[in-house]
Order: structure tokens, then sequence, then C-alpha cells
């Protein structure tokens, strides 16, 4: 017999911390809307500059990313 599974994809949910919030806020947030956090991912953002010709790759900040499921 199957297993009575709910739509999967309702449950997960990616929270990005942005800018002008702090990671307090966006784990209030996702406690607010009913997810608990799983994961969090420090992502870096790139700028693409270029110096005599070349292609040159800086790193010019972080992203942070927290994966999320629905509580029960």
């Amino acid at each position: 017999m199957p297993k009575n599974n709910k739509n999967k994809k309702n449950n997960k949910k990616r929270f990005t911390v942005e800018e002008d919030q702090s990671i307090e806020e966006v784990l209030d947030q996702m406690k607010q809307e009913g997810y608990q956090p799983v994961r969090r991912v420090e992502e870096p953002v790139f700028k693409e500059t270029k110096e005599n010709g070349e292609k040159k790759v800086e790193p010019v900040g972080r992203k942070i990313v927290f994966d999320a499921v629905k509580s029960e």
C-alpha cells in the first residue's frame, strides 16, 4: 500500500536573505509561513571585469539562502 505523500513541491521552499534584511528577520518570516530551516547555503556573488583585455572575476559579496520544509 503506498504512503500518503503530499505534494512534495509544496513542502519545500527557499528563502533568500536580501540586502536590507537580517538573518533573524528571514528566520521569523519562515516561522510565520509555517516552514522550518533544514539547510543554510552561502553562495558567492562575482563581478566580471576586463583589465588589459583579460576577463577577471572578482568576488563582491555573498548571498545567503535557506532551504526549508513545511512544519508538521
